[in-house]
This record gives C-alpha cells, structure tokens and sequence, in this order.
C-alpha cells in the first residue's frame, strides 16, 4: 500500500459550479501528466482530501473517468489508472496531427481580435504553470487553451474528439521536464502560436502546431515514443499520508509501491 508522493503537487480545488466536473478535469491532468501512476489504485478519500473536498464527487469524477477509459474500478479498494501503449500513443498522436494542425490553420482568420487578450491570458497561464512546476494546473490550462483555440472551427465533434484523444495521452517525462526548466520552452510555444495567429500567419500556425504535437510523442512522453512528429503537457496537485488507510496501492506487473 502506497500513497501518492509528498512532493507531488495535487491542486487544492476551489469550491465551482460543477465541483465534479472541476474534480473531473483535475483528474485527467494528474493521470495524462503522471503526477497519478499507471497500475496503481487510488481511493476515492485519500484523492478527496489531497483536492480539499468531500469524497462525493471524487467518486462521482472517477466513474465518469471509468466510462472514458482512464481509470477502472477496484472493488473495496478504489481505482486503477489504465495503462496506454506505444502503439496506442502513436495512434493517437497521429490522429492529432490529421486534426490539429490543419484546424489551427483554418480558423486563425476567423478568430475576432477581441478575442486576442483572451486567448494571451489562457496561453500566460501555461507559462505561469510551467515556471511553478506544477504539472497539473500545467495539463489543465493547456487543455483550455487549445480547446478554445478549436471551438472556433464551430464543429463541437471536433473539439469533443480532440478532448478525448488528450485525455487518453499519457506524458510521463514531464517531471523532468519541470524540474529541467525545459518546460517553459514548450509553454513559450503557446504565446509564439498566438503572435502567429495575430499576425494573420495561419500557414506558419499550422506548422508550430505540428511541431509541439510532436513533443506528445517526444520528450514528454519520456522518450519512449517512436519519434513521431507531435507535443503537450499538464498540471499537479498535493500529496498524502502514508499512513492513510485508504491509500493508494501499487498493482502493476512488477509488484512495486509506487
């Protein structure tokens, strides 16, 4: 029995309109960027009380993370975080670069200035993440931002089949990425995208896009991938007792706490 590290970085979540979907969102950051490990099982209290709120809707959260596929739930112990493969990583990264590039391309003329101060606060905040080190408000905000840059094609199919191929993207080498500073660099990358947009250079936004989906099967991922062309990242959140009752178990292949 295990519990998540003390020095990891699960966000204290603020009391929103829709507590479960706010717990929701938190959960696919901490499982996407790693800061919660495939194989190992979670407890519905001891995530409830690394988010600061009651164990309700971190369960209510986990079952819809069941339906999606990212977690699978452990009788009388909790929720196991679902391993992804290489291959399915390189499909998924490949329908990303079908999707995205040419989208971003597509909508940069459509996108109001109006919009521009909007969309440069959400980018900042990937930044600001990236320099706190903080991995899941990092996956979270970069969720928002590329999500929105999306929604402006006003094809909600695409931007829900985008969400969910980034939910099932797993970036394991983001901790050293973090604690590299290289983070920043691939956060940068967002304020370059929106002076490309700005400029009204869609073909030049097209290409970066490319470019930092490819970090998805890069370094980001850890190194593991199989060098496709891609590139993301996530957000964190605080840690736990180990001595909790409840705490997270270890049920991969090779036995290990983790």
């Amino acid at each position: 029995m295990t519990t998540p590290s003390s020095s990891s970085n699960f966000t204290v979540l603020k009391k929103r309109e829709s507590l479960r979907e706010s717990v929701a969102h938190a959960l696919r950051a901490a499982i996407v960027s790693g800061e919660m490990e495939p194989g190992v099982v979670y407890s519905a209290p001891t995530l409830s009380a690394r988010f600061g709120v009651s164990a309700t809707p971190v369960r209510e959260a986990m079952l819809d993370l069941v339906r999606e596929g990212m977690v699978a739930s452990v009788p009388n112990k909790g929720f196991r975080v679902t391993k992804i493969s290489e291959a399915d990583l390189d499909h998924i990264t490949e329908l990303r670069l079908l999707i995205e590039p040419p989208t971003i391309r597509r909508v940069s003329p459509l996108i109001p200035a109006a919009d521009f101060p909007r969309l440069r606060r959400l980018a900042d905040e990937i930044v600001d993440a990236a320099e706190q080190a903080d991995l899941i408000r990092y996956t979270e905000a970069d969720r928002r931002f590329h999500l929105t840059l999306l929604a402006y094609s006003g094809n909600p199919r695409l931007v829900d089949t985008i969400s969910q191929l980034r939910s099932q993207t797993r970036l394991l080498g983001l901790a050293s990425l973090a604690g590299s500073g290289e983070l920043r660099d691939s956060a940068e990358e967002h304020l370059r995208l929106m002076d490309l947009i700005q400029a009204g250079d869609g073909a030049g936004a097209e290409e970066l896009m490319r470019r930092h989906i490819g970090h998805v099967r890069g370094k980001w991922a850890g190194g593991t991938g199989s060098g496709t062309d891609a590139g993301h990242a996530g957000d964190a959140g605080d840690a736990g007792d180990a001595g909790d009752a409840d705490s997270a178990e270890s049920t991969d292949s090779t036995g290990r706490g983790s």
